[in-house]
């Protein structure tokens, strides 16, 4: 490997992830890849390097002598990638380079956001920033900050990744929704209703590991749908045919246009955190730094305190 491409980066990022969380399956998570394609991936870096990077077994995992001195030169390596970019979009006096943001759907109609105000205070320095804007589910983000395709997230993590760092932002209240033509639609918010709630097909978040339907007292076998967007959770609700767990502010047109109603909403809501994400251990370059500046700077609610 006497020229390292990005292919090779990648490859040393997921050996890297491996290597830090002891194992191809606990590294599935953090890296959101199946294990066939971890341990392919991995197969190919070793396959380049000419070297058994590392032994798995019964009796556990670890890594080779050449494993251990890949690891340490990867390291290396990367930080080193990451410092340059920080670095070089420093040169000029104005903010320069690419910026790469992550986002969850769903989030731009939020009054009490910060993100479009602090975009607008980020467009109003003075840069040349090219910003890189992508919406994908929670474990999708932090698969692509690991991988150092984004420089920043935000959104609402329901797990704590190891090599990256969350930071509160703000909260978003959710409420338990239920759409025109359902039987329980026009049903009285008694605590009767929460029994006939338990009845009726609901819908979980996949990367809310059930957590909407703990909040239920419901098992993982009461879930009737599984969605990992919130439109695909909003088309489901709407159609009247299954009950679940929508933002406030997203569900509000809806609510007033007659086609949607919370159910037993004192009870039925809870605050989910948003937080900023970041890789742990790398410094994010400035025009990042000056966005996170500007996110902090333009939020109106405190911090969630992230579920138990």
């Amino acid at each position: 490997m006497k020229n390292v491409s990005d292919v090779e980066l990648r490859l040393l990022r997921i050996f890297v992830t491996v290597a830090d969380a002891g194992g191809f399956a606990a590294a599935q998570a953090a890296l959101n890849l199946g294990a066939s394609t971890v341990s392919t991936q991995m197969a190919q870096l070793e396959r380049r390097l000419g070297a058994r990077l590392c032994e798995r077994g019964r009796s556990g995992f670890w890594l080779t002598e050449k494993g251990r001195t890949v690891y340490d030169a990867a390291r290396r390596l990367l930080d080193a990638v990451e410092a340059f970019r920080g670095e070089a979009s420093t040169l000029d006096a104005r903010l320069a380079g690419d910026l790469r943001v992550g986002f969850l759907d769903a989030t731009a109609g939020d009054p009490g956001a910060p993100v479009i105000p602090a975009l607008r205070r980020f467009g109003g320095r003075d840069h040349r920033v090219h910003l890189h804007l992508t919406v994908d589910t929670p474990p999708m983000l932090e698969k692509l900050l690991l991988d150092g395709r984004l420089d920043l997230a935000v959104g609402s993590f329901p797990r704590r990744v190891p090599g990256l760092t969350y930071t509160p932002l703000y909260p978003e209240r959710h409420r338990f929704y239920c759409g025109a033509g359902h039987r329980l639609f026009d049903a009285p918010d008694t605590l009767d209703l929460l029994a006939e709630i338990r009845r009726e097909r609901l819908i979980t978040r996949g990367y809310w590991n059930l957590s909407d339907l703990t909040r239920l007292g419901l098992s993982e076998a009461s879930a009737a749908a599984t969605v990992d967007a919130m439109e695909a959770q909003a088309i489901l609700v709407l159609s009247g045919g299954y009950l679940g767990f929508l933002p406030v502010h997203y569900a509000a047109g809806w609510v007033a246009e007659g086609r949607l109603r919370a159910l037993l909403p004192e009870i039925l809501q809870y605050d989910a955190p948003f937080e900023i994400v970041t890789r742990k251990g790398v410094t994010v370059s400035r025009a990042a730094q000056m966005l996170i500046q500007d996110l902090q700077a333009s939020r109106t609610h405190p911090p969630a305190t992230p579920p138990a």
